[in-house]
């Protein structure tokens, strides 16, 4: 009969720090293994049918050895009565990283708010992620592994490397919650990443969409009233109601109502996801009603094909009037005026941009949407431009 090993005390597994294997008695086969860095961990050890397994149970002092004992009982009723091999079953539900990304991946794609989106989301982590950590099991995905994939990225391409730290960071929470792996999350920023990695924003400012001076934008509606095109009316459009490139471009005409001159945007069109109503102007009013219309096409500034306009559609416009702006940033030029021009409250404006307000207790008690005030802000924007 082999000789049992003596049951130790807590304290007497405390003081162990000679590196080796070490019996702790009371489960047969239930070791302490201490590694020459000071390392603790348990494992068991024990036959399953004509196979050795060493099988471990975490880290100590993480897992006690009360902890460490109860586990290693269980398994072993476990192969005794239901001959299950533990570590086979642990390989049977372990997933690779590309796998629990492709599954994050599908679980996300209702969110996207255009097929661009998705692609990008899922593009970016096949070509920094996938290289280093593809292969594994996602359990495995360490600190080390992380930062094997950012920090090459996150002094030249900032902006690339938050997003992909986030689609990481939803990644293995999705792991985590799904049973594939334990433990915190070796992509979480706060109390965590932060520590290591400079901050986003102490790295590169953002670069903002140039933007046309407030003071020039009278001159030049002028000029592209001018100008033909349905490219350009609906970049006169979109800086009458301060909307999105997007929003203006997807316009269709279900969305417009003339009579009670507002333009209701769904929720699933705009970048908050919430119904935004834009108080439509005379000039808006006019420029709609002189538009074309399109046998087979709803799109209120359709493209000769039928189809929406292209971005570029839009900012080829700018182009070809030698201005030195973006589509996108005709916005900043209705807000500089707003705040420079006007005396209309700061949320008048953010709302007129459909920006979210940033304060979470202003934003519970304003759950209107300040339409009426919104329609006095719109007309002497408009009453400004034709100055």
């Amino acid at each position: 009969m082999p000789k049992r090993a003596k049951e130790l005390s807590a304290t007497e597994v405390r003081r162990i720090t000679e590196p080796g294997r070490h019996a702790v008695g009371s489960v047969a086969g239930l070791l302490l293994v201490v590694k020459d860095t000071g390392a603790r961990s348990w494992i068991l050890r024990t036959m399953v049918g004509n196979k050795r397994r060493n099988i471990g149970l975490g880290g100590y002092p993480e897992v006690s050895l009360a902890a460490a004992r109860d586990k290693a009982r269980k398994l072993k009723d476990q192969i005794k009565e239901k001959g299950i091999d533990p570590v086979e079953l642990r390989k049977s539900r372990r997933m690779a990283f590309t796998e629990a990304a492709r599954r994050t991946y599908e679980k996300k794609l209702s969110e996207f708010k255009n097929k661009k989106h998705g692609k990008d989301w899922i593009n970016s982590v096949e070509r920094y992620a996938f290289p280093i950590i593809g292969n594994m099991a996602v359990e495995d995905v360490t600190l080390d592994h992380i930062l094997a994939i950012l920090t090459p990225i996150w002094q030249d391409k900032t902006e690339t490397a938050t997003r992909l730290r986030q689609r990481l960071e939803q990644i293995l929470n999705w792991a985590t919650i799904s049973g594939y792996r334990k433990g915190e999350n070796p992509a979480r920023w706060k109390g965590h990443l932060d520590a290591i990695l400079p901050a986003p924003t102490k790295i590169k400012q953002v670069e903002h969409f140039r933007a046309l001076p407030w003071k020039e934008i009278h001159p030049f509606v002028v000029d592209l009233r001018q100008r033909e095109g349905m490219a350009a009316r609906c970049l006169e459009f979109i800086i009458l109601t301060a909307c999105r490139s997007g929003e203006g471009r997807f316009a269709v005409w279900e969305e417009i109502d003339l009579s009670n001159k507002v333009w209701i945007i769904p929720g699933e069109r705009m970048k908050a996801g919430r119904e935004h109503r834009v108080p439509l102007t005379e000039d808006a009013i006019k420029l709609l009603e002189n538009l074309p219309r399109f046998e087979g096409s709803n799109y209120v500034f359709a493209a000769a094909r039928g189809g929406a306009l292209s971005d570029m559609a839009l900012s080829m416009v700018c182009r070809r009037m030698k201005v030195d702006a973006v589509p996108h940033g005709f916005r900043s030029t209705f807000r500089d005026w707003a705040a420079e021009s006007t005396n209309y409250p700061r949320e008048v404006a953010e709302m007129s941009l459909a920006h979210a307000i940033p304060s979470a207790v202003e934003s519970a008690y304003r759950r209107g949407d300040l339409f009426n005030k919104r329609v006095k802000l719109m007309e002497a924007w408009n009453e400004f431009i034709n100055r």
